[in-house]
């Protein structure tokens, strides 16, 4: 069996740990006109990968961490986002 290391590189988990880039790179794209709704499904972890990554933990348990770190990384990623995007909406109407 592979070891956590080996399926993932070590600076990707480091990537996880700077959630407000990848916030900041959607929001980018929201304020070039690009819909708030359509980015939020690209933040999400759609349902369907969550089921087959569920399956692939039960199948090597050594994923389920980094699955379960992504997962959260991917909702706090969108939580950022919606901050970020409700405070410009906000922003506009007091202008």
């Amino acid at each position: 069996m592979a070891t956590l290391p080996q399926i993932v590189p070590s600076e990707v988990v480091h990537d996880f740990d700077f959630p407000q880039r990848e916030a900041a790179f959607f929001y980018g794209l929201f304020l070039r006109g690009h819909s708030a709704e359509k980015l939020r499904q690209d933040i999400e972890v759609p349902a369907l990968v969550l089921a087959k990554w569920h399956k692939e933990a039960e199948r090597e348990p050594e994923l389920r961490d980094i699955f379960t770190r992504m997962v959260e990384y991917r909702r706090h990623v969108l939580a950022i986002f919606d901050t970020l995007v409700g405070s410009d909406v906000h922003n506009h109407r007091v202008q």
